[in-house]
């Protein structure tokens, strides 16, 4: 990331928030690593980054105690253990074995299951990390918890050990013997005994060197005391003085043998290192999250500010310990409203809002969870620009008004539509007039750039602006004008008054000066003021109906593709209707056949063979004619239409949806047999003669529930009138009751018998209600009791 100028982390005070993460360290590389803490543009890394901080927090707030200790540096130990033959001290090695001791608590802190689901990004840090647990048992052979050397960490060296005890007892006795007999003679000191050399001594007056035989190892600065080796434990103290070299000897060879075991795993234990850096950065953000009360937002791969209850970090840290409240602010940047231009009096909160929108998105891109709802919406910048505070520079010559500027042709050079530009103040350190038209073409030249922003001023020529221009949007910080003081709430959409009058007369100027100054700023300042409120006003009104509009337009285009497809819906619902009256016409038809059968014969019996000829010539052609006119709903409803899907010409076959030339059901070529073909409809198979067949269109994929059968009298052979209901679910029994209808009808069945059983009604209520929905005059009652009841319903269809 790109930042401008160079002291921008003073500016916004994100170096504050650094010293604040570093103080949470448990280490001082990671303290080191908190000063080099990068910022991130790539959103899959930030929202990893930002979900193990997260995840740590949840740790800390659930007190799951996630075990991470204090740790020091080791990879200078590191460094001289990869040389070959070099002996690591106790120290290295007690440091070394303290980070191997916290690895392994991570992972045994990640053995439970449930554990690496609740933390899955923490987990993911170790997942594919090498651990071997048996470096921490070599060298915890060796090293006690205190760093020192155990006596059995060799057998030679616990022999060593109990010889050298043995010897200082010896030496003990013998030495407490020779007090004991030299004190009675008066020729100790009151000290009695002292170290000198590494020896044990006596202290004895000068005047009795030479009564008490042994080796004078020094004397007092004053020269009134000796200290004597007594000749009587010479011997001891030489045979302890060996066993102690003997006994570092060992030492050197255990630490030698230890150090060549760990020299293979130096690259693993500098990973290691590295690992408890990350987690003590990790445990530094979710400790300051705590404290802010931060959450971690929504992020966004693109530039976004849309922030809801958010807070200046610093503000919010320095009111809790006051026990004073913070005021929250919301703001939303989109490309619509991309710069706000922040005015308002003196002291009103504008420049910590401004300070707060750099603050959190720096926070943000560095990985920190910020004080602000989870709920909020934040995207990702490029290059964060901020010119704020005396920009004056002895060094370089300039004034502050100049180092503005360089600065504003730092930003206008380097910016673009991933720039946050942050400007305090601006046009400001001039002439009010030309450093307003100055400030006004630059926010002109940025706007072109489609950077996103907050600039506060106090100019009513930028607020204007900030009206007139699309991307643009005046902001305020309100202002109580009863007590004359600020609220530090920031609202949008309207541009703010200086109050300069209120809070000068509120400051002790006298009313003599303070008219004055009105009468030189004359009426029309005000005037102007007020007029850009009311047409900022209006202008939210008109932007908040135009936005209505556009949704009743969107909502509108959804209504009306939802009709359209309603409109094919009844349609087809419609046709289907008429199919099905066509049909059932059709089976009355053929009720009625018995009838002209019965006609004929009868005038057969009369011998008026004209006459019966007629009447069954009538009665086909009727037949025929309703037949054409089922065939030709069929096609309407359950085929596809000839002008989407032309008919395919040609030879037929096999795979080929063909249908008779005199009409009827289309079925599919099934095989070929010289000049005959099997024809597969539905379920049955024929034969028929190929030059009897014609192509047809291929059927739509609808899957109809009921099959209706024209042989009437194949169907009321197989049709039975009886219904057990018993045991389903109402659902399922309202399905089943509208198919058992429906072949009722087909079969011209008369009566039908319905079992659903008494219970609570529900089967029951069903059955009445399916047959309401039939346009059919249904004769429903109940037998006796002894026939059944409430729990069988009869049905007689007229």
């Amino acid at each position: 990331m790109l930042f401008q100028p160079k002291d921008i982390y003073e500016k916004l005070e994100f170096d504050k928030i650094l010293h604040l993460l570093m103080k949470e360290c448990l280490g001082e590389l990671g303290k080191e690593a908190i000063q080099a803490l990068p910022f991130h543009s790539s959103k899959p890394i930030l929202d990893s980054i930002l979900q193990e901080v997260k995840e740590y927090k949840l740790s800390i707030t659930e007190k799951d105690h996630f075990p991470l200790q204090a740790y020091e540096e080791i990879r200078e130990d590191l460094k001289m253990l990869s040389i070959e033959d070099y002996v690591l001290p106790i120290e290295g090695l007690q440091r070394i074995n303290n980070i191997l001791i916290s690895i392994q608590a991570i992972f045994k802190f990640f053995k439970n299951s449930s554990r690496k689901e609740t933390y899955p990004s923490l987990h993911d840090i170790i997942r594919d990390v090498v651990f071997d647990p048996e470096l921490i048992s070599t060298i915890e052979k060796v090293i006690d918890e205190e760093g020192n050397i155990k006596p059995d960490a060799s057998p030679d060296l616990l022999k060593i050990f109990k010889q050298k005890q043995s010897k200082e007892r010896e030496l003990d006795r013998q030495f407490r013997s020779i007090i004991t007999h030299y004190r009675s003679k008066g020729w100790l000191t009151d000290n009695v005994e002292s170290f000198r050399n590494g020896r044990r001594v006596l202290s004895v007056p000068a005047e009795y060197k030479r009564k008490i035989r042994g080796i004078i190892h020094d004397e007092s600065a004053t020269g009134r005391t000796v200290f004597i080796e007594p000749e009587g434990i010479i011997d001891i103290n030489n045979d302890i003085f060996n066993l102690e070299n003997e006994y570092k000897r060992e030492i050197y060879r255990i630490l030698k043998a230890l150090s060549t075991t760990l020299r293979p795993y130096c690259l693993y234990l500098e990973e290691y290192l590295l690992l408890m850096i990350r987690f003590d950065v990790i445990q530094a953000k979710a400790q300051l999250a705590i404290k802010l009360n931060a959450e971690m937002p929504v992020v966004k791969p693109i530039p976004c500010f849309n922030v809801e209850n958010g807070f200046h970090p610093l503000l919010f840290l320095k009111n809790k310990k006051e026990g004073k409240k913070t005021v929250p602010f919301n703001l939303t940047f989109h490309h619509n409203n991309r710069v706000l231009v922040l005015s308002g009096p003196n002291a009103g909160g504008k420049s910590i809002t401004l300070k707060s929108v750099g603050l959190l998105q720096m926070m943000l891109q560095a990985g920190m969870l910020v004080p602000v709802e989870a709920t909020s919406e934040m995207g990702l910048f490029e290059k964060i620009f901020a010119d704020i505070g005396d920009q004056q520079s002895l060094e370089d010559d300039l004034s502050t008004y100049s180092s503005h500027l360089q600065n504003m042709k730092q930003f206008v050079d380097k910016a673009n539509e991933k720039t946050l530009v942050l400007i305090d103040e601006f046009g400001s350190g001039t002439d009010p007039k030309i450093g307003g038209a100055i400030a006004e073409s630059i926010l002109r030249e940025l706007s072109f750039k489609k950077i996103y922003g907050v600039i506060t001023t106090h100019y009513s020529n930028l607020k204007v602006f900030a009206f007139k221009t699309r991307g643009i949007i005046n902001g305020s910080m309100t202002f109580d004008k009863d007590n004359l003081s600020p609220t530090y709430e920031l609202k949008v959409g309207r541009p703010g008054s200086s109050y300069a009058y209120e809070i000068a007369q509120k400051s002790g100027l006298s009313s003599k000066i303070l008219k004055y100054a009105r009468h030189k700023t004359g009426k029309n300042e005000k005037a102007v003021d007020q007029l850009l409120v009311d047409l900022q006003r209006e202008k939210q009104e008109l932007e908040e109906k135009i936005q209505t509009l556009e949704n009743k337009e969107k909502q509108l285009d959804k209504l009306i593709k939802s009709y359209e497809v309603m409109e094919k819906d009844y349609e087809f619902k419609r046709k289907k209707l008429k199919l099905e009256a066509k049909q059932q016409a059709l089976q009355q038809v053929a009720q009625e056949n018995k009838k002209y059968e019965k006609l004929v014969r009868e005038i057969k019996e009369e011998k008026n063979l004209e006459k019966a000829k007629e009447l069954a010539a009538q009665a086909r052609q009727d037949r025929k004619q309703l037949s054409v006119e089922v065939n030709q709903l069929n096609e309407a409803v359950y085929y596809k239409k000839t002008s989407k899907l032309s008919i395919k010409k040609g030879e037929i076959t096999v795979g080929d949806y063909v249908k008779l030339k005199t009409g009827g059901t289309t079925g599919k070529v099934e095989s070929i047999n010289k000049k005959s073909a099997t024809i597969l409809m539905g379920e049955m198979r024929m034969q028929v003669k190929l030059r009897d067949l014609e192509h047809a269109n291929e059927p739509l994929e609808i899957k109809r529930q009921k099959s209706i059968k024209i042989n009437t009298l194949e169907n009321n052979a197989k049709f039975d009138s009886k219904l057990d209901l018993r045991g389903m679910r109402r659902e399922e029994a309202l399905k089943t009751i509208e198919v058992f209808i429906d072949e009722a009808l087909l079969s011209s069945a008369a009566s039908l018998r319905i079992i659903h059983g008494k219970g609570n009604g529900v089967l029951r209520n069903a059955v009445k209600i399916k047959l309401k929905e039939y346009d059919v005059k249904f004769d429903i009652r109940h037998p006796e009791d002894e026939y059944g009841g409430d729990g069988v319903t009869l049905v007689d269809i007229l």
